[in-house]
């Protein structure tokens, strides 16, 4: 695994949606292949551009057109049961609900009325969330959490707009199966990593 801290000109990170676009740039040759990284905006200045930190199974190259890779360190997780972390954790708490006016969706012979995802906003329903995410492999010891302001992007290709809610985790966890732990970091937590959530930075207490 690697963590790098990357620097995004303003050219590129004019919308939320690009900034995915633009660290596609630092792993030539894998335009096809699924997505096996994170990233977390760490700062974001109108006119310079955006700071991230991005944790990715691959090494990162730096080119031309690819953002500017500042920092980076090659690290093995190596975390046994029980051991206490303090984390940060950027999501997007959702649920979903049944829409009737979305319509119906055949699935092997039966009708589902459509469904559609609406964010969290109460602070115990975040909490919660989370909670759940993590219950496989972690137990939670304190949690804040930071509310932030709507992201709005454009998708152009697509010709659509959108939104997400997300919030900022910071805590301590205590892992209970080091295995899954393992591989929720590398998969990230919950939705929308697309648009930086779900990289889970952890630090050793």
């Amino acid at each position: 695994m690697f963590l790098s801290k990357v620097h995004i000109p303003w050219q590129q990170a004019k919308n939320p949606y690009q900034f995915h676009q633009a660290l596609w740039r630092l792993f030539p040759g894998y335009e096809d292949a699924e997505r096996d990284f994170l990233f977390r905006v760490e700062q974001i200045q109108t006119g310079v551009g955006a700071s991230v930190l991005l944790q990715s199974a691959i090494k990162p190259e730096g080119s031309e057109q690819s953002p500017l890779l500042l920092v980076q360190r090659e690290f093995a997780l190596n975390i046994p049961d029980g051991q206490r972390l303090r984390f940060r954790l950027r999501a997007n708490p959702i649920k979903t609900i049944k829409d009737s006016s979305k319509g119906t969706v055949e699935k092997k012979g039966k009708t589902f009325t459509k469904t559609v995802r609406v964010p969290l906003l109460h602070e115990e329903q975040q909490q919660a969330w989370l909670a759940r995410k993590l219950q496989d492999f972690a137990q939670l010891e304190t949690l804040i959490v930071q509310p932030e302001p709507v992201t709005y992007f454009r998708k152009t290709k697509e010709g659509r707009s959108g939104k997400i809610q997300t919030v900022l985790f910071d805590g301590i966890m205590t892992v209970t199966d080091s295995t899954q732990f393992e591989s929720q970091v590398v998969q990230g937590i919950g939705p929308a990593k697309a648009f930086g959530c779900g990289l889970l930075s952890i630090a050793k207490v």
